[in-house]
């Protein structure tokens, strides 16, 4: 055995298994050290298609009761599927008569397609969403394994960053513990952390980064925020990695969306990065920039990274049987996103989060979804899709997600203004 062998093996058992060389025994290096500079969108992946092989039926797509069809849906836009290899005909139509097909992420395939959007237009990557109250179930864990397996392919095939996301909506206290232990199977199934095997997960203050979304909501929860701390406090010592907490919007001054506890500053003091949800907090009238100045101001005191979220708009419709509640924040063409993408920007912010990638559900996707004249019908009760807007391309807003990170990145200019695509 040689030395290099010989210490590879000892440093891989002090470190709690994790391969720290690569065959060359040379360390192996993460592709993304920091979420410093870098642009993320957040991935559901949670959807399923009827014969896709998850067994989950359509799953996400379908609404009240777990029946998919015109009139009963939870999604409010349709995805632009021309591109996909591989689709599922729905039980919906368009006005012509035509079918109208559906992609699943269960398919490595349209994973494979939406990594491939991110490489063309700029955006850095994708935080894995994980939901704590479904990977508890069989079906649920086994689903978010394969678009998980199917995300960490493509994002090394296209140099794109990733990394996990536990969302602990829906969860009770007794669920939090359940994330510990996912956390160390995701390591062990997937070397997860292993730069060699998987180089381009996200690492942040040389530690692999995992986000847990959902702490300090002063929605009457069933979990608490000590019940958090505790979770955050063994994964920082035990598992050995960095982690961003995903938190009420106003939560630096602890008002409004947040619990009134000075517990949650507490825990994000001991947490690496803090990113707020915005979404559905404002709209292009009622967004105020200082808010943002302000959570930079408290970050930058307490020795914690920060990273604001932007979003395009935001409809929810269908999900609500409500057709009041279309565009309830109007994205305005992308003026809206880009009013908040500009406003970060000057603050001072280095990286962002985009909210989201692929949420068709509550209208904020950014991935190419079909214009609102190219959706189909809905029942007879007044519900409809939205829709991109008709006069834009279907990726309009891949498209300003890619300009907002060559702004980040200072591979370009841009200002209040949003920027003009050139035909």
């Amino acid at each position: 055995m040689s030395k290099t062998t010989y210490f590879t093996i000892v440093l891989t058992i002090l470190f709690g298994g994790q391969q720290l060389f690569a065959g060359n025994g040379k360390q192996a290096k993460p592709v993304y050290p920091s979420y410093r500079g870098l642009v993320m969108a957040g991935y559901q992946g949670w959807f399923a298609a009827e014969g896709d092989g998850s067994n989950r039926g359509w799953y996400h797509y379908r609404g009240r009761g777990g029946v998919f069809e015109p009139g009963n849906t939870n999604v409010d836009m349709w995805p632009d599927t021309r591109e996909y290899t591989k689709t599922y005909k729905s039980p919906f139509k368009f006005a012509d008569g035509r079918g109208a097909y559906l992609y699943s992420p269960y398919d490595e395939e349209s994973v494979d397609l939406h990594f491939k959007w991110m490489k063309e237009y700029g955006i850095d990557g994708v935080h894995m969403q994980r939901f704590v109250a479904e990977i508890k179930n069989p079906s649920g864990k086994r689903h978010f394994n394969k678009v998980l397996q199917n995300a960490l392919k493509a994002a090394k095939k296209y140099g794109r960053a990733i990394s996990v996301m536990y969302d602990l909506s829906g969860c009770s206290g007794e669920d939090i513990a359940l994330l510990e232990a996912d956390w160390k199977e995701l390591v062990e199934t997937f070397q997860l952390t292993d730069p060699s095997v998987n180089p381009t997960y996200l690492w942040h203050r040389g530690k692999p980064l995992m986000t847990i979304w959902g702490v300090g909501f002063n929605d009457k929860r069933r979990y608490t925020i000590a019940g958090v701390d505790k979770v955050v406090k063994r994964l920082k010592s035990e598992h050995q990695i960095s982690v961003m907490l995903g938190v009420p919007y106003y939560w630096s001054t602890l008002g409004r969306d947040t619990e009134s506890s000075e517990t949650l500053h507490t825990l994000i003091k001991k947490a690496d990065i803090v990113m707020p949800w915005a979404v559905g907090r404002y709209n292009s009238k009622t967004f105020d920039p200082s808010v943002v100045a302000g959570d930079m101001a408290w970050c930058a005191a307490n020795g914690v990274d920060y990273v604001p979220l932007v979003f395009p708009g935001f409809s929810w419709g269908n999900m609500n049987h409500n057709p009041k509640i279309y565009h309830q924040i109007p994205r305005l063409k992308g003026d809206f996103f880009w009013q908040q993408v500009a406003a970060a920007k000057q603050a001072g912010a280095q990286s962002l989060y985009l909210a989201m990638f692929d949420e068709i559900d509550e209208g904020t996707a950014i991935f190419k979804s079909a214009n609102e004249k190219d959706t189909p019908l809905n029942g007879d009760e007044g519900l409809r899709f939205i829709g991109i807007e008709d006069d834009l391309p279907t990726d309009h807003y891949l498209w300003l997600a890619g300009q907002a990170a060559a702004w980040f990145h200072g591979e370009a200019s841009h200002g209040e203004k949003r920027p003009v695509r050139k035909e």
